[in-house]
């Protein structure tokens, strides 16, 4: 059975960035109460989840693309078959 956590995500990842503004990783952890160990385990858990976010970004923005392009030719079609019943209704 877990413990319950002493920190959500995000101050995970405030904790993270606290870091990466320059702060050693000795001075953060001090300052956080958690250990190096624990510190490296998010930090690495962090670049996972990120390379995780860009595949499913580059996924959603390829879905996007063939959406948009499914819209045009519908579109194109609907304008098309109004044109066609303006000169049939005339």
């Amino acid at each position: 059975m877990m413990g319950k956590r002493k920190f959500d995500d995000d101050e995970i990842v405030d904790i993270l960035r606290e870091h990466q503004a320059g702060t050693t990783v000795a001075e953060v952890c001090r300052r956080h109460g958690v250990s190096e160990p624990t510190f490296y385990r998010w930090q690495s858990a962090q670049l996972r989840t990120v390379g995780f976010d860009a595949k499913r970004i580059r996924a959603l923005e390829q879905e996007n693309q063939k959406l948009k392009k499914l819209l045009a030719e519908a579109m194109l079609t609907a304008a098309t078959l109004s044109e066609m019943l303006e000169k049939t209704s005339r």
